[in-house]
């Protein structure tokens, strides 16, 4: 089985084909290591903000999982959610592959039981 908060070769590789001049916005599903993976997770949020502007990222929403409205369980499997917009798929490779977020990375790592990373693109217009 893949590590849980790393993409295969096989996801890398798709990320490469979105549209590389729009937007990606990454939506993050995190399930934290108890007891401290959600204060790792803080550490990493405060330490990566300077990747995210470098690149021209910035975050949309960062939220928790109450309670299903529709789904099954009484709440969801993720602890949290966060919501980050790239402006180009390349931006948010580039930031992920530097040496200096490697350096950050590994409170993300700390703090992750299990975490879903989702690229979407926009497909309706406003």
């Amino acid at each position: 089985m893949a590590e849980p908060i790393r993409p295969t070769a096989e996801q890398s590789a798709l990320l490469a084909e979105l549209p590389g001049e729009q937007p990606v916005v990454m939506i993050n599903l995190l399930q934290f290591k108890q007891p401290d993976g959600a204060a790792h997770y803080e550490r990493y949020a405060r330490e990566v903000r300077p990747h995210l502007e470098a690149v021209g990222a910035r975050g949309l929403y960062g939220g928790t999982a109450n309670a299903f409205v529709i789904g099954d369980g009484p709440r969801p499997w993720w602890d949290a959610i966060l919501v980050v917009e790239y402006p180009t798929p390349a931006a948010f490779v580039q930031m992920v592959t530097s040496a200096e977020y490697a350096e950050v990375h590994v409170h993300r790592a700390a703090a992750l039981e299990h975490a879903e990373l989702i690229a979407t693109s926009r497909w309706l217009e406003d």
